[in-house]
């Protein structure tokens, strides 16, 4: 689920505006996992612009507060949400820690770096949500250290059924500033796509294994 509609429209036109978000139906790219992809979402890209950077810092914490008042520690996944959640822990005044995708092979081994108590309740940040399974395992290794989660918030979600299936399988409320739908009406209404690329976009979403093969 976003968050609200109005902030759900912002953040996908901002994400646009700097290109943290592209899209190119005709010429496809090409993800690390091997699927083609109509898409490319790299969200560190704003951290280097100010005003958006701020605004998406002022989003979460606004709606983290409200959502989930009794948050004590704001936890970001490494590495694409350190930046981020640093800022959103900053701007609620909470400690700040990290979750490696495992624990280091030299020195302390952590896979939490920073100072976690045990008990503490937790919001997770995560820059992006595909799948959900490596979002899922940092969520694993904070219970492992016994800490509370009370849910995890993110930048922007593709809206997969394998990462709904896989976060409701974990009892984990996922919650995101903005999501796909949020980001092709934005891309429609700035002419960054044209109206028949809209149903290739569509159509990538429902089976993004195998689209394209």
């Amino acid at each position: 689920m976003i968050f609200n509609k109005e902030t759900a429209q912002k953040t996908a036109e901002s994400l646009l505006q700097i290109n943290a978000i592209k899209l190119n139906p005709k010429n496809p790219f090409i993800w690390a996992s091997g699927w083609n992809s109509p898409i490319y979402c790299d969200n560190r890209i704003t951290l280097s612009f100010p005003e958006i950077r701020k605004f998406l810092q002022q989003e979460f914490a606004k709606n983290i507060l409200q959502k989930y008042p009794q948050v004590e520690v704001i936890a970001g996944v490494a590495t694409g949400a350190i930046g981020i959640g640093l800022l959103v822990a900053e701007a609620l005044d909470l400690p700040f820690v990290y979750v490696r995708p495992e624990p280091k092979k030299h020195g302390r081994k952590n896979q939490i770096e920073g100072y976690l108590q045990p008990g503490k309740k937790v919001v997770v940040i995560e820059d992006l949500i595909s799948t959900g399974k490596s979002s899922l395992q940092a969520v694993e290794a904070l219970k492992e250290n016994e800490a509370i989660i009370l849910g995890m918030a993110a930048i922007f979600t593709y809206e997969f059924q394998v990462a709904e299936d896989n976060f409701a399988q974990a009892s984990i409320e996922l919650t995101t500033l903005s999501n796909y739908s949020s980001l092709l009406n934005a891309a429609v209404e700035q002419n960054y796509i044209a109206d028949h690329e809209l149903q290739t976009l569509r159509e990538w979403r429902e089976n993004p294994s195998v689209w394209n093969q």
